[in-house]
C-alpha cells in the first residue's frame, strides 16, 4: 500500500519542522510504500516555503505545491487532492493539534475495508467559547444537512483513491471538504482522537472566517433556511389573521376600539425584521450561485517542487 498525506500550510513557520519530524517519523513506521507528503504552501508570508523547500530538498518523499496567493484552507485541500497520488490520502493540519501518530490507526481501519475513516475529535483543549462554538456548529448542521454528517468530525481523515476521485470530480467552487466526503458515500469510520493544543503560533482561522466556513457547511448542504422562511411566513399570515378577527370582533360585536397599538407594532417590527433576515438568507444561497457560474479555478499554483508534482 502507497500513501499520500496532503497538508495545507498557511504561516506555520513555528511549529512546520516539528510537524515535519513528526510526520517523516510516523511514515517511516508504516508498511508498503514509498509513502508520500504533499505539502501546500497557501500564499505564507513567513518563512513556511523556505522551510517546505529545504525538506523536499533533503527527502525526496516531500513534495511542495506553492499557491499563487492565499485561497484558504478549503482551497488548499481542493489542490492538495488534485495531486495526491497512492493507494489512500490523508488530510491533516500542520498545526499539531491533529497528531501524526494517529495515522497508523487510520491505515488500520482502511485495510479492514473502510474506504473512509475520520478522525471524531474529543477532549478539544481550545478556550472555552470556540470549543463551545465547534459544539453547536456541529449539531446544528447535523440537524439541518440533508445527509447525515458525522459530529465533530473535522476534515483530518483518510480517504481512498476511489473517494479522492470522486471528491475530484464534483465541480463545486465552494468547498466544504468533510461534507463531500460524506457525500460521496462509501464505507465510512469515525474514530475518537483527542484534539491537542496548538504547539506554536495562532490559529489561522478567525472569527469571520470560522462563520464562514459555518456557512458554506450549511449553504451547501441543507436547503433548511429557506423552508424555514415559508414557514415562519405562514406563522406570521396566521398571527394577522387572528388579530383581524379580534378587531372585527371588538368593533361590532363588542361595539369597543380595537386595543393593542403597542403589540400592533411589536408585531411589525418583528415580521419586517424576519423579512429582512430571510432576504439575506436567500441573498446568501444567490451569492454561492453567483460564485459558482463565474467558473473561476479554485486555486492557482505558482510553483512546483518535488517529483510528486512535476507533471
Amino acid at each position: 500500500m502507497t500513501l499520500c498525506v496532503v497538508v495545507p500550510v498557511f504561516n506555520e513557520q513555528e511549529v512546520l519542522p516539528l510537524f515535519v519530524q513528526r510526520l517523516t517519523a510516523t511514515l517511516d513506521g508504516i508498511a508498503g510504500g514509498p509513502h508520500r507528503m504533499l505539502f501546500v504552501n497557501d500564499g505564507s508570508a513567513d518563512q513556511s516555503l523556505a522551510i517546505l523547500r529545504d525538506a523536499a530538498a533533503h527527502d525526496c518523499r516531500i513534495s511542495v505545491l506553492s499557491l499563487s496567493r492565499n485561497f484558504g484552507h478549503q482551497a488548499a485541500i481542493a489542490a492538495a487532492l488534485d495531486y495526491a497520488q497512492g493507494d489512500a490520502t490523508v488530510i491533516i493540519d500542520a498545526d499539531l493539534q491533529d497528531p501524526p501518530e494517529a495515522i497508523p490507526e487510520l491505515v488500520r481501519k482502511f485495510e479492514e475495508g473502510y474506504q473512509v475513516v475520520y478522525a471524531q475529535r474529543v477532549k478539544r483543549k481550545e478556550g472555552i467559547w470556540l470549543r463551545l462554538s465547534y459544539f453547536l456548529f456541529y449539531r446544528l448542521l447535523a440537524l439541518l444537512a440533508n445527509i447525515d454528517l458525522p459530529l465533530d468530525a473535522g476534515d483530518f481523515g483518510l480517504m481512498s483513491a476511489r473517494v479522492v476521485e470522486e471528491i475530484r470530480s464534483l465541480p463545486e467552487h465552494l468547498r466544504y471538504t468533510r461534507g463531500l466526503r460524506r457525500w460521496v458515500g462509501f464505507r465510512q469510520i469515525g474514530m475518537p482522537i483527542e484534539r491537542a493544543e496548538r504547539k506554536a503560533g495562532e490559529s489561522k482561522y478567525s472569527p469571520w472566517g470560522l462563520l464562514r466556513l459555518a456557512a458554506d457547511g450549511i449553504f451547501a448542504f441543507s436547503t433548511a433556511p429557506l423552508h424555514a422562511a415559508a414557514v415562519i411566513g405562514s406563522f406570521a399570515v396566521v398571527l394577522s389573521v387572528v388579530f383581524s378577527i379580534y378587531s372585527v370582533v371588538a368593533k361590532f360585536v363588542l361595539h369597543q376600539s380595537p386595543k393593542g397599538f403597542t403589540a400592533l407594532t411589536l408585531l411589525i417590527t418583528f415580521v419586517s425584521g424576519v423579512n429582512l433576515l430571510f432576504l439575506g438568507i436567500i441573498g446568501a444561497y444567490i451569492a454561492r450561485i453567483y460564485e459558482e457560474v463565474k467558473r473561476r479555478p479554485v486555486y492557482i499554483v505558482e510553483q512546483k517542487i518535488g517529483a510528486m508534482v512535476e507533471r
